[in-house]
């Protein structure tokens, strides 16, 4: 499964680097296929898997912020691996 996620800490003020580097490290460190952009952070692999590495993430926010919003985009589909990949991959062959 593919998901795309964002994790917004509240009542922070407006600087936010800091927390959420936090949630990205988590992420990296988690060893499964990932991208970060400035709108959301991408993570494949098995569900139980996924689903753990976006909770300690969004714990990771947690524990410097009193509030955390989560917005979270699965893509679900059993026997895929390198989706990430392959899905851009076929856009740029369309674009050719």
């Amino acid at each position: 499964m593919i998901v795309a996620f964002s994790i917004t800490p509240l009542g922070v003020g407006e600087g936010v680097a800091e927390p959420v580097a936090r949630a990205v490290k988590v992420v990296r460190d988690s060893g499964l296929p990932n991208r970060t952009d400035a709108m959301f952070t991408t993570i494949e692999g098995e569900w139980d898997e996924v689903m753990d590495v976006v909770k300690r993430a969004v714990d990771a926010v947690a524990e410097v912020a009193p509030r955390v919003s989560l917005v979270l985009k699965a893509d679900v589909r059993e026997g895929v691996t390198d989706g990430m990949t392959s899905k851009l991959e076929s856009l740029e062959h369309h674009l050719s």
